[in-house]
This record gives structure tokens, sequence and C-alpha cells, in this order.
């Protein structure tokens, strides 16, 4: 690289750092754009970016947020996300979104789900389409957190469509986890099946309004008698359960006030800090995983020879775990 091209792209990477700590929205964006790219020049210059951003001190509180189909989510995000704007918070909303493995592009339009939020200032709406690949959803998102972050907003709201292994990845990078679900038609049996209730530090009975309140208190109680029963995900933490509803935005105020009891605890006892610690050592290994798995499969000799072990395993013609041995012996072979 000329004298002349590294000074220019030394410039445009500041360029990129200073507009997002002094909360250009425009300039943010188009920073978690360049993280989600796959070309080579992009992912360089956007770990730059957030290498020096990584220095800056944050007070932020991550949350994440998932639910049963039809709990309201986005109902619910857009009138949590209002409050919180309105109490003087600035909120970014990440929705780890999953997408059409036809056309790879996002399923869910999430600035039309979220209107009000989607118009205030004080807040900032980004999907996160995933192309169907949960290891690049993991690291796009969490440098999209340390972008947020940086960028002044106070509490990040990760919202996951609650299709299966997504909740498992949201829950490992962020501080609190709440859990949305419906009252009646077997909905309690069908979330403890998916084994979610292990994973959240408050469950949210939504749509506790009109004709639903008073199953809605009832299924508080049955979900509280559960989770009595159930290891709490955080440590000295008990998880309970709670209703709201986000059309008649009541409940709100009850969950921030959790919110911040939570997260006074894990701070005073310093698990808060640990966990963030941890969540980064495990983003690591994760990201070391997901690579290698990439390389291999772009191996030349790999991908010349995957087909002939393919059909000799289902001919069985040679056992699997000898297969894989030898394909791996041709990707570590040079």
């Amino acid at each position: 690289m000329t004298e002349y091209y590294r000074k220019k792209a030394e410039k445009d990477v500041n360029h990129y750092i200073d507009g997002i700590l002094n909360g250009d929205r425009v300039i943010l964006a188009q920073a978690i754009t360049m993280v989600e790219s796959n070309a080579k020049r992009h992912f360089e210059k956007a770990q730059q970016i957030i290498e020096a951003l990584l220095k800056k001190q944050s007070s932020s509180i991550r949350i994440g947020i998932t639910g049963v189909p039809g709990a309201g989510k986005s109902t619910f995000i857009d009138s949590f996300g209002t409050y919180l704007c309105n109490q003087g918070y600035r909120v970014a909303v990440l929705a780890v979104d999953p997408s059409s493995k036809v056309s790879k592009g996002s399923i869910m339009g999430d600035k039309t789900r979220m209107e009000r939020l989607a118009r205030n200032p004080m807040a900032f709406i980004r999907p996160s389409p995933s192309g169907g690949n949960l290891g690049g959803v993991n690291r796009m998102t969490r440098e999209t957190i340390i972008l947020c972050e940086a960028a002044g907003y106070d509490v990040i709201l990760v919202e996951t469509m609650g299709v299966g292994q997504g909740e498992f990845v949201v829950r490992d990078m962020v501080d609190f986890f709440m859990l949305l679900v419906l009252t009646g038609a077997g909905d309690e049996l069908q979330t403890m099946k998916k084994g979610i209730m292990e994973l959240p530090d408050l469950v949210v009975v939504n749509k506790a309004d009109g004709d639903n309140l008073e199953k809605a208190k009832k299924a508080k109680q049955e979900y509280n008698t559960i989770l009595h029963f159930l290891k709490p995900y955080t440590d000295g933490w008990s998880t309970r359960a709670v209703t709201a509803s986000a059309l008649k935005e009541t409940g709100i105020e009850e969950i921030v006030q959790i919110i911040h009891e939570f997260a006074g605890n894990t701070k005073a006892s310093g698990l808060f800090y640990r966990r963030r610690n941890e969540q980064q050592r495990n983003w690591l290994h994760e990201l070391v995983k997901h690579e290698l798995y990439q390389h291999f499969y772009h191996h030349p000799m790999v991908n010349q020879q995957l087909t002939h072990f393919e059909k000799a395993v289902m001919n069985g013609e040679k056992t699997v775990a000898a297969s894989a041995l030898d394909l791996l012996a041709l990707f570590i072979k040079e």
C-alpha cells in the first residue's frame, strides 16, 4: 500500500470513529454495514474501528428479548423502548432477524413493526439478517453492540425471533434476558419443552388487558410456580414472572424497576462484569470455530474430495469417523 492510500485509509477509519463517538446515526449505520460485509477490505477496516472503540467506557445494559410466536414482541419493544426514551435513555434495537434461504434477505421489516420507536430521535433500530448463519449473527450483533455503546446508547435491546438456537446465541451476549409469553393454548407446556425457561431473568406475560387480564394473572402465578423449581440462569437472582400490556402500556414501569434491581445486584456482587468477561472469552472460541468451519469447507482439496467421501459414507464403504479424519488430514496437509 502506498503512503497516500495508507493515510487515506487511516483518515477513513478516524472519520468513522469520530462520527460514532459524536453519536452520528448515519455514520453508525454505515459502520454497521461495514461490519456485516463479507468483503476482506471492509472486515479489516471494521476491526480497526471496533478495536479503537473498545477502549470507550460504557455504562450501558444489554437486554435480550425473545418470545413465543404471537407474543407481541414488536409491539412490546415499541412500547418498552419508547418508555425508556421518554425517561431520557438512548435506546438501540438490534433484531437478530432470520433470513430467507432463497433471497438471503430479511424476513421481518423491523422499522415498520416499531413505528413510534423508529421515529424517536433517541432510538436507533437495526436488523441483523443472518443469511441462515448463527455464527454470522453472533459476530455481527456483538460488534454492532460495541458500536452502539460507543455512540452513546444506554440500553441495547437485542431481539430474537424465537426460532430455536437464536435464543441461546443472544443469551450469551446480553446482561439481562427477557422471555415474553402468552396465556392459554398450552403455551406454558410448549415453553417448558423448548428449555427456554432456564434462560430468562424475567418472564413477561404479555397482552394482560381486557378480557385476557384475569387469564394473564393466572398464567403469571403458574409461571412463578414453575420458576420456583428451576435453577436461575443468573446466580443470586430469583427469576420471576410479571404481567404487562404493550397495547395499554401497563407493567412497563415495573419491568424497568426490575431491570434496575438486577443491574444493581449483579454489579454489587461483581457478577455483571464477570459475565461480560466470560462472554468475550466465549465469543473468541465461537469465532475460532466459525472461521475454521468456513476455511475447511472452502479448502480446494476438501472441496474436491468431499463428494467422494459423502458417497463412500452413504454407500457403507467407509466409516463416518475415518472419512472425517481423512478430510481433516487434507485440510491440515497444506
